[in-house]
């Protein structure tokens, strides 16, 4: 039976969420919804949150060569990137009020395929930018649908490790890209091929997921502007400052840096251009740690949790600064900084969805706002500061926000409880 007969069947069957559906003929078991949404969303991501929106920071160097780019250019256009991630989360959720999940999802992967098209043809700085916007409007697109379909289609002991795997992709995306990059080093492969390559690959998560989400209905339980109301409250306010910290740092790291890695020499045994690649290597490969997020949780608490985490990105961010050209420290950034941004993820996920059970994709995608928003003003900022002041002092700060904030965060305002607006 094709995957999408199974799908069918999965949908019309009349089980509950989570159960096994068999193929009435021969009675095997064929399909589940915890199985296919999370490999879906997993791809989705894969995709989109790998060479989508990290591919730029990945391939920094090749850019600034072939596009003769300064420090404040490079920062410019990784912020124009966060920005159209920015832009796709607001219109999926207004397609999510509207349509079925099915809808925003092919439209993120369709972004995706458009803009590393793009980015594989561009012949200037301005296509470049363009491409660069285009491509990561998909992870906004792409990511908050399925926490809608996850929150109505498993079961709710199941929904944190269908929701961290989803978030995971990332990590297997982002390995893809940089194995993607060293192979450009090592033997040649010109940079746009690969590009071309990233898209090819985002056409074929596009069929996959047309499959899997056709059958999933849309969601009609609240209009938008209930919806906001709802989710802007008092209780999910340390949320969105999380949300926004792991935006700057995340972003500031992504941007700048595999180009200052390499700028410092790389590590000893290796080319000096094959060290971005080998970063975003390790940063995937750390990053599935993300896997592991829901069993964290329950063995510390969601409050030591995010206070682990931050410490760990203001570690990688100081190794970066203080470490560039080592071994122990490119591994110990890296790794650091992958399982901080995938395990963060998987956090905002599950926490979002605990807050507003109501509305799942809603309080996810405000969520990820205050994500796009630090992600948007970061880069940017942190450019001039390198020009101005260099790149070490630029890390320094980025990991002293970190730290700070979690120094500063009070167990008393870490809630898992739905927000109410009495």
């Amino acid at each position: 039976m094709a995957r999408s007969q199974r799908a069918f069947v999965a949908a019309r069957s009349g089980t509950t969420p989570g159960d096994t559906v068999c193929d009435l003929t021969n009675r095997r078991p064929i399909i589940t919804y915890f199985r296919t949404l999370s490999a879906a969303g997993f791809a989705a991501t894969a995709i989109s949150y790998g060479p989508g929106r990290m591919g730029f920071g990945l391939f920094v160097p090749e850019f600034r060569s072939a596009f003769s780019m300064s420090t404040s250019a490079v920062g410019i256009v990784s912020s124009l990137g966060f920005f159209g991630f920015f832009v796709g989360l607001l219109i999926a959720q207004a397609m999510l009020n509207r349509l079925r999940p099915e809808f925003p999802v092919l439209a993120g992967l369709c972004a995706a395929l458009v803009g590393l098209v793009i980015v594989a043809a561009a012949p200037n700085v301005i296509v470049l930018a363009c491409g660069v916007a285009i491509a990561a409007s998909s992870a906004g697109f792409a990511w908050t649908p399925f926490n809608d379909a996850v929150h109505r289609k498993i079961n709710d002991i199941d929904r944190p490790t269908a929701l961290s795997e989803i978030s995971t992709g990332t990590s297997v995306g982002i390995m893809g890209a940089g194995g993607a990059a060293l192979l450009m080093v090592l033997m040649g492969v010109p940079w746009r091929l690969c590009w071309a390559g990233f898209a090819l690959l985002a056409a074929i998560a596009l069929v996959a997921n047309w499959a899997v989400l056709n059958p999933v209905e849309r969601d009609t339980r609240s209009g938008p502007k209930e919806g906001w109301r709802a989710v802007l409250q008092p209780s999910a306010m340390p949320l969105f400052a999380v949300a926004n910290v792991f935006g700057v740092t995340s972003a500031i790291y992504i941007a700048f840096a595999g180009d200052h890695v390499q700028e410092a020499g790389g590590v000893p045994g290796l080319p000096a251009p094959a060290a971005p690649a080998l970063l975003f290597i390790l940063y995937g490969f750390f990053g599935l740690a993300g896997f592991l997020t829901n069993r964290a949780r329950q063995a510390v608490g969601l409050t030591w949790l995010l206070r682990v985490l931050l410490f760990m990105t203001a570690l990688s961010l100081a190794l970066t600064a203080f470490v560039p050209a080592n071994w122990a420290g490119l591994v110990g950034s890296a790794g650091l900084q992958g399982m901080h941004v995938m395990m963060t993820s998987a956090v905002i996920a599950f926490w979002s969805e605990k807050l507003f059970p109501e509305l799942p994709a809603l309080g996810f995608t405000a969520a990820l706002l205050g994500t796009a928003v630090g992600s948007v003003v970061g880069p940017a900022v942190a450019g001039l500061v390198s020009s101005m002041a260099g790149a070490e002092v630029m890390f320094y700060g980025a990991a002293a926000l970190a730290f700070a904030t979690g120094l500063l965060l009070p167990a008393s305002w870490i809630k898992e409880s739905p927000a109410r607006s009495d």
